[in-house]
């Protein structure tokens, strides 16, 4: 017999991209979780398919759906839950089952998941769901949109602007804990830090954005624009971020600077001191600002009135 519910721990964030690859799969073919035997076939042994594969871990996906939070789901979850819902997804020995059509009896795991697939596939085909996929997309171009002006408003204000770049990440040793809640809170403390802390002095605009990735986790894009009459060491003023960032998460994260690698850009490089009137210097600029709405790395679940995307108010 295939056991399918073996699995390591896998982090919140790890669990939820997890989720979404199932639904994706799933979308993207046309076949069962697992080939059961026929009755006169003589065999025995259930054949795994091109899909068994994502559910390994299964049932760490369905405890992702706790009481602890209220969470806003990205659409694939979304759909995944709604299918273990209506089917009625119970743990059993060996991975999740539910009853029979006629409720008179469990069918075995394996069956449990074939079932799951068809729900959830049948979800997917919804015309709602296909609209806030529709959504997703809109919503990242309105805010390339905001981060672009905003971008504008914020560099017409001085002659010189100096442009800090930062990305903000958790050491992986502290991710299999961690929930999506933490990380907002952290932000919301980086965010107050602004108000009274001498880093950020003569700092005229922000651009804060919560993503989550494979590698990464949940983590943060960030951009601090800074006087550029008043401050001139765009490095140091990176570095002095990121320490700032380990203090807050009491050492359970990191910062990356872009400004200390900025070959990275290219001919692209929209960081460091920027001149009000460089105007294509200006579109280097917004190519980098845009990075940090992108949408394939959007958060898969997030609390109900948390805000991604933080912006300061132009000064």
């Amino acid at each position: 017999m295939i056991s399918s519910n073996a699995y390591s721990r896998l982090s919140q964030s790890d669990i939820a991209i997890q989720i979404e690859r199932l639904v994706k799969a799933i979308e993207q073919h046309d076949t069962l979780a697992f080939r059961l035997p026929e009755a006169d076939s003589g065999h025995e042994q259930v054949q795994r398919t091109r899909l068994s594969r994502y559910f390994d871990g299964i049932q760490q996906m369905i405890d992702l759906f706790d009481d602890r939070s209220q969470y806003r789901y990205s659409e694939h979850l979304q759909a995944f839950w709604e299918a273990c819902q209506h089917i009625g997804l119970e743990r059993g020995p060996a991975g999740p089952v539910c009853l029979n059509e006629e409720g008179t009896a469990y069918l075995d795991h394996h069956r449990s998941m074939n079932l799951l697939i068809v729900r959830i596939r049948q979800l997917t085909r919804e015309k709602q769901y296909r609209r806030r996929k529709d959504d997703r997309r809109y919503q990242s171009r309105k805010q390339e949109d905001r981060v672009t002006n905003y971008t504008d408003a914020v560099l017409d204000r001085y002659a010189r602007t100096v442009v800090v770049r930062v990305n903000l990440y958790y050491y992986q040793t502290s991710q299999a804990r961690q929930r999506v809640e933490h990380v907002f809170n952290d932000l919301d403390r980086l965010i107050a830090e602004r108000e009274r802390n001498l880093i950020f002095d003569h700092e005229t605009g922000y651009i804060c954005s919560v993503e989550q990735g494979k590698d990464r986790g949940y983590h943060i894009h960030a951009a601090f624009f800074f006087n550029g009459a008043e401050v001139c060491r765009d490095i140091y003023k990176a570095r002095q971020i990121g320490e700032l960032w380990k203090h807050i998460t009491r050492g359970k994260g990191y910062a990356d600077s872009c400004n200390q690698g900025k070959e990275r850009y290219g001919n692209r490089l929209g960081i460091g001191v920027i001149h009000r009137n460089d105007r294509q210097v200006r579109s280097h600029v917004h190519y980098v600002m845009r990075y940090l709405v992108k949408d394939d790395q959007e958060l898969h679940l997030r609390p109900l009135r948390a805000r991604c995307l933080r912006v300061g108010q132009p000064k």
